[in-house]
């Protein structure tokens, strides 16, 4: 069975670790912040100019002008800074950011990115059915060349070698069967032996 929004906002707290400055996209990045294992320091960074920040406020605590990168309200901490978002951006593309979680249209098995489209420009889909987004190479616009390290889809987890441009498929969500990733995924990818064995 094919993994949830919040099943996949889970399996991406795995990757933090204590100590880490984390970037958290739109979408179900900004669902990762729920899953941070009890006792782990992480400092939340938004694109919009906001590092640590804090959970989602009680329902009549809510300050407008304190968002995240979905425009949900969050909470200020003691220690939360603000700056520019080109500051932001600056501290994401620049690597002073540990990790950064973000959402995607597309991803190539090189590792490119494209997590915007052209404006006004219809998506594009196959038989009514959704297109793929792991793909050879981007159709879109490129938000990133080569930034990729790993994806998770709601089928399961995919590391990518940058610098031989390889992708591997390193672990399936539970009940997803092999031909079923193969069938939704037009980059070409290896398939890890662990994977492979429970798979068979």
């Amino acid at each position: 069975m094919p993994w949830t929004r919040e099943q996949m906002a889970e399996r991406a707290a795995k990757e933090l670790r204590d100590g880490f400055y984390v970037n958290l996209g739109i979408g179900i990045p900004t669902l990762v912040s729920n899953y941070i294992p009890a006792g782990m320091t992480v400092q939340l960074q938004s694109e919009n100019g906001m590092l640590g920040f804090g959970p989602f406020p009680y329902e009549g605590d809510e300050d407008p002008d304190l968002i995240n990168a979905g425009k949900q309200t969050v909470t200020e901490l003691p220690t939360t800074s603000y700056f520019s978002s080109a500051d932001s951006f600056a501290m994401i593309r620049g690597g002073h950011i540990d990790l950064a979680l973000l959402g995607a249209m597309q991803v190539a098995e090189n590792g490119d990115l494209a997590n915007w489209m052209i404006p006004g420009k219809m998506a594009k889909a196959k038989d009514g059915s959704i297109e793929p987004k792991l793909l050879h190479k981007c159709t879109l616009p490129l938000t990133g060349a080569s930034v990729i390290d790993m994806v998770i889809t709601d089928l399961g987890v995919f590391s990518i070698d940058k610098k031989a441009g390889g992708m591997t498929l390193i672990e399936v969500a539970p009940g997803v069967t092999l031909e079923e990733i193969k069938s939704k995924t037009e980059a070409s990818y290896k398939v890890a032996s662990g994977v492979q064995a429970a798979a068979a």
